[in-house]
């Protein structure tokens, strides 16, 4: 559209310039001397100049008039172009309308789906969330019994374990149930309350080791302090209390060092066996008085807990079985000694036997060889003779003929 107006323009300049040119043009193609009339009078500057106005006007006024044309012929156009580009417009606007519809119903299909999907999931999910909070209420009011049960039972130990004796009796169960761990059978591989021999003291418990020597082991910790330790609720009173458990156990060691449980003159091994009945007792000591178990060892007192009983158990199960194997061993070899002499002796009767089987082999070949051969040349020299003569054999004597057995007189007769 721009380019036609462009167009019209330079065609109305260019015949505008044309108009001015073919005027000038007939001017100057007049001659001065011409016989064809008398000469147009000479133009003066201002018929040349009004000349110019009128020229100019008549150029400005066909100038305008092609612009107009032109203007309305570039309106024309471009209401004719945009009208096309209005149509085209529309119809593609339609076509992306219907398209997007379509794509929009293809959304909102799949968007129906996945949230019928999604509500699905979330029934599911609240299902399950309902399900998990029950069994989690459950599970919750489960561990609050058993929190109260422990708290009862562990208020009932602490009331136990306040006496001694009680004290002493769970500290016989702990390790009893140790022993059974290991392997250990009552009355086989250790003795309970057993007073030692020789002696007054009566062990917890008795381990018979190999060549007859026994291994004791206490099972009365001293736990008061400790107990109250734990329930104590200032840095003082615990400070306290820590003090005393720790006095209380090197007391205890410092006792069982002055029994007669290590006497010299009985086959005894020469260490005591102290059991801590916990394990959390025992970190307590090595965190809190390292040098405990140390001075305990100098006076022959091992502090054991029940993982490191359990490791002693095996050692002396162990030795205990290595004793049997050697045991078993000099049994074998006993035997394997009075076998070595049966065995000589058994050689030496088959030699004499060989050495008589062989002078009875010596005289059965010579039988069987000179002998024999010596007593049937002269048979068959009397049978030579019996056939010279024509004499027939004997039938009682004859080859197949019955044997008749002789009778007992016959035989003393012969």
């Amino acid at each position: 559209m721009v380019l036609a107006l462009v167009c019209l323009l330079v065609a109305a300049l260019a015949g505008l310039v044309a108009g001015v040119l073919a005027v000038r043009a007939a001017h100057r193609s007049q001659p001065a001397g011409s016989a064809a009339g008398p000469p147009p009078p000479a133009l003066t500057p201002v018929d040349a100049e009004a000349l110019v106005r009128e020229l100019q006007a008549q150029a400005a006024a066909e100038r305008d008039a092609a612009v107009k044309a032109a203007v309305e012929q570039v309106v024309l156009l471009n209401r004719e172009m945009v009208g096309r580009e209005v149509d085209a417009t529309r119809l593609d606007l339609d076509t992306r309308k219907s398209l997007i519809e379509a794509h929009l119903q293809e959304v909102r299909t799949d968007l129906r789906g996945e949230l019928a999907h999604v509500r699905d999931l979330l029934g599911r999910l609240d299902a399950a969330n309902q399900r998990s909070f029950g069994a989690l209420q459950a599970t919750l009011a489960a561990h609050a019994d058993a929190t109260t049960s422990l708290a009862r039972t562990t208020q009932g130990l602490r009331e136990a374990l306040a006496s001694p004796k009680a004290r002493g009796q769970w500290g016989e169960r702990m390790a009893e149930d140790v022993l059974r761990l290991a392997g250990f059978v009552e009355h086989v591989n250790y003795r309970k309350q057993t007073a030692v021999e020789g002696g007054r003291s009566i062990p917890d418990f008795t381990f018979p080791l190999p060549k007859g020597h026994v291994l004791y082991m206490d099972v009365k910790f001293p736990l008061s302090a400790y107990l109250r330790h734990l329930e104590a609720t200032t840095d003082d009173e615990r400070a306290r209390t820590r003090a005393e458990f720790l006095r209380d156990v090197r007391l205890r060691v410092k006792e069982l060092a002055k029994r007669d449980y290590l006497d010299a003159s009985r086959p005894t091994v020469d260490e005591l066996l102290l059991f801590i009945p916990n394990e959390t007792v025992s970190a307590f000591i090595h965190e809190h008085d390292p040098g405990l178990v140390e001075d305990a060892l100098r006076q022959k007192i091992v502090l054991c807990s029940p993982l490191t009983l359990f490791a002693l158990l095996g050692v002396i199960r162990q030795a205990f079985d290595n004793f049997m194997i050697e045991q078993t061993s000099d049994e074998i070899l006993r035997v394997l000694g009075a076998f070595h002499q049966q065995y000589e002796r058994f050689t030496d009767t088959l030699e004499r036997m060989g050495r008589g089987l062989a002078t009875t082999q010596k005289a059965f070949d010579e039988l069987n060889g000179t002998r024999r051969r010596q007593l049937e040349k002269p048979l068959q020299r009397l049978d030579d003779l019996r056939r010279e003569r024509g004499l027939a054999a004997a039938p009682d004597l004859a080859p197949g003929a019955s044997v008749v057995p002789l009778e007992p007189g016959d035989a003393a007769t012969a």
